[in-house]
């Protein structure tokens, strides 16, 4: 009997310990938690889809407050949409400038994050002559000192602002103006002028003045002027210019030009002589791409100021 009571006593304790046991590791243990890919930090350029849904949000609303802004908005729509453009990673392009006076032509393959709106270029005929800029700075890595005769801070984004157009007016310090409807080529185009508030980026006087087809809502004409600081004194600027878009192409569902040619503007508005011709080619979105791509080379030389 007494050997019956011990076993029941030492029975009981090991269920008590166990019971101690599981209630400690119950109290102790912390469930796993769900992480989220957009949490992983990434060494690429392209963002996560909860940063795009947040400024498409933001931009649709700023956007649809206004006549004006409605027209861009249903522009960006024609044209793949916002959340696509976005969504794609970095653009790829290669962006041949021909000046018809035999001025410096500028022809690079370039590669922009439109994101933080920076930039790499490669010379067309050697792509080891580099420049970019990097979201504070121009750089260059070359071994040629000819390879770029202009300046390439100005250069660094002025064709992707011209590519990613309506894309580009989804920003903070853009101000946009209803003008009256055009005809041009026997189609009617909703005109919007494009200017900025002062302190947007290296040019605020600069402007645009977009054609937008009444019907389709695509852009058909960019006429723009150049008041860089690096070229011109405050309040002064080169005439303005007429750019007719010269078709276009469809990539992965966005809409972009293939070329543009570029005018003096006449008095009445209207084109008059054809001084440059524009072409853009191997176009394609990089989402593989990684963030030290863009970033300054080590061995680069940044180029300070304006000139």
């Amino acid at each position: 009997m007494l050997t019956m009571n011990k076993s029941i006593v030492l029975i009981i304790c090991m269920i008590t310990i166990v019971i101690i046991t599981s209630c400690k590791e119950e109290k102790t243990s912390v469930p796993p938690q769900e992480i989220s890919k957009e949490d992983i930090q990434t060494d690429l350029v392209k963002v996560p889809e909860s940063w795009v849904t947040e400024r498409v949000t933001k931009a649709k609303n700023r956007l649809q407050g206004s006549p004006a802004g409605t027209i861009v908005w249903n522009a960006m729509e024609a044209h793949g949409g916002l959340t696509n453009w976005y969504s794609k990673g970095p653009i790829a392009f290669h962006f041949d400038y021909k000046p018809l006076d035999g001025s410096t032509r500028r022809n690079t393959y370039q590669t922009v994050d439109m994101w933080r709106n920076t930039a790499r270029h490669q010379h067309y005929d050697d792509r080891s002559q580099e420049f970019g800029w990097d979201g504070s700075q121009a750089w260059t890595k070359t071994t040629d000192s000819t390879a770029f005769k202009y300046n390439l801070r100005f250069w660094a984004l002025t064709p992707y602002y011209f590519l990613a157009q309506p894309f580009v007016l989804d920003g903070e310090g853009v101000i946009l103006e209803q003008l009256e409807d055009k005809n041009f080529k026997d189609k009617i185009y909703n005109v919007i002028k494009v200017s900025f508030a002062e302190g947007t980026g290296d040019a605020p006087d600069d402007y645009y003045v977009l054609y937008f087809g009444k019907e389709d809502h695509t852009l058909g004409v960019i006429r723009y002027i150049v008041s860089y600081p690096g070229y011109f004194e405050k309040g002064k600027h080169l005439p303005e210019k007429f750019m007719e878009i010269q078709g276009t192409t469809t990539i992965d569902g966005i809409i972009v030009s293939k070329g543009y040619h570029t005018h003096w503007l006449l008095e009445d508005e209207t084109p008059g002589e054809h001084i440059t011709t524009i072409t853009v080619d191997s176009i394609s979105f990089q989402p593989k791409t990684k963030k030290e791509y863009l970033e300054a080379p080590q061995e680069a030389t940044i180029l300070r100021g304006l000139k």
